[in-house]
């Protein structure tokens, strides 16, 4: 079974041997929230969630990441189910995500969980250039839509 929580400093280390946690550095500034996927005491993913300063101005899911072996097995829709919980608790009333053109696994998987394009001009949108995880350089270069749900 799967049980989804947020990241704690007590799990921290187990979580960062483990996982990518590339939003670390945000989570410790900026009070998102991480969310982790248990198996027992095995980390299977993660996804970050976004309170402020997202492209919507509402809650955004981020960064989601499940570990290969764990992959089809129902990881990243208890990830994002537990995201759109969290949302709630905190009175939203929409969230939202972004996906790369070329990733068709996950756009699928979010149009099943209800998940609908923003709408944003100009739609997609190619980010390109170098961003900073935990301290180091990356270059990026992607095409993103930007999904919408709203929260029942």
């Amino acid at each position: 079974m799967i049980d989804v929580r947020p990241l704690t400093l007590e799990d921290l280390a187990v979580v960062d041997d483990e996982l990518p946690l590339n939003r670390l550095d945000q989570w410790r500034l900026e009070g998102s929230t991480f969310l982790i996927a248990w198996d027992g005491a095995l980390p299977l993913g993660h996804a970050h969630l976004a309170w402020e300063g997202t492209k919507l101005g509402v809650p955004e899911i981020q960064d989601v990441f499940v570990a290969e072996d764990a992959r089809r097995r129902g990881v990243a829709t208890a990830l994002t189910d537990a995201a759109e919980m969290e949302a709630r608790a905190r009175g939203h009333d929409r969230i939202s995500l972004s996906v790369g053109t070329g990733n068709f696994a996950a756009h699928a998987l979010y149009e099943r969980l209800g998940f609908e394009n923003a709408g944003l001009e100009p739609e997609p949108e190619h980010v390109h250039g170098t961003i900073t995880l935990r301290g180091k350089p990356l270059e990026v270069d992607d095409t993103l839509v930007y999904l919408v749900k709203r929260l029942g």
